[in-house]
């Protein structure tokens, strides 16, 4: 369907940007990528792979250690060096895989410098990152929706909100108040043109979106639009916050 627009970004974009990041960022650190056996994480290492020889720069130099559903902290101490900074990147969408890892590298983070790079599920559990057992540990994860709620409009939607319906507001309440505002627009500005300028960036309500055509390289024609645009977010601690 060329008219379809993907707002929540594909996991295969999620791996460019994140490889893209550590590029930027940590490329002379220790790069260990744990996971656990399965077809979605022999998925996302081919992404990594992927990008790796995708890439105009120097390619990262990763290390893959596969680890069992119950994994001990011994299992990561082997891989870690305390005399030099370890990015640790989480190798699955299991969310139970990622709290648990989170958990343990948490306990080694007095001992080892190291962060943890989660994968775009982490954004469901982060709240869990405030608990005490993670204390200490620098965690940061893709996320294709970040709104701090500090602008005008964010705080108006939660006056409404907590005075109509005795509640705070979901981030579904802001995403879909965001996309009907969006293309409902875009749709009575430019009628059946909106697919010539659904990138155009005049009705961004809270954050900014880069929604490119994606193209199908078998029959060279339009498979659908996606979002490109992702924020890379910092829990630790309880705090959370974006970071470039």
């Amino acid at each position: 369907n060329p008219f379809l627009v993907l707002l929540n970004s594909t996991l295969k974009t999620h791996i460019e940007a994140i490889y893209h990041y550590i590029q930027k960022f940590y490329p002379l650190d220790e790069l260990i990528v744990f996971r656990k056996k399965g077809k979605m994480e022999d998925l996302i290492q081919s992404y990594i792979d992927d990008a790796g020889k995708n890439t105009l720069g120097v390619p990262l130099k990763l290390k893959y250690v596969d680890l069992t559903d119950s994994f001990v902290v011994n299992q990561l101490t082997a891989h870690l060096d305390s005399n030099r900074h370890s990015l640790c990147i989480a190798g699955s969408l299991d969310e139970n895989f990622g709290r648990r890892l989170a958990q343990q590298l948490a306990s080694l983070s007095s001992q080892y410098p190291l962060t943890l790079m989660g994968m775009p599920t982490f954004d469901n559990i982060a709240s869990d990152f405030a608990e005490k057992e993670f204390k200490g540990l620098e965690i940061i994860y893709s996320t294709p929706f970040y709104n701090p709620r500090t602008d005008t409009v964010s705080k108006k939607i939660i006056e409404w909100y907590n005075t109509k319906m005795f509640a705070r507001p979901s981030d579904m309440v802001m995403r879909g108040y965001e996309a009907t505002w969006r293309f409902s627009n875009l749709l009575l500005r430019y009628k059946k043109d909106i697919a010539s300028n659904i990138s155009r960036k005049e009705y961004n309500v809270f954050r900014e979106l880069d929604i490119q055509p994606v193209m199908n390289k078998k029959k060279l024609t339009l498979d659908y639009f996606e979002n490109k645009k992702l924020f890379f977010i910092k829990t630790q601690n309880g705090l959370i916050k974006e970071v470039n």
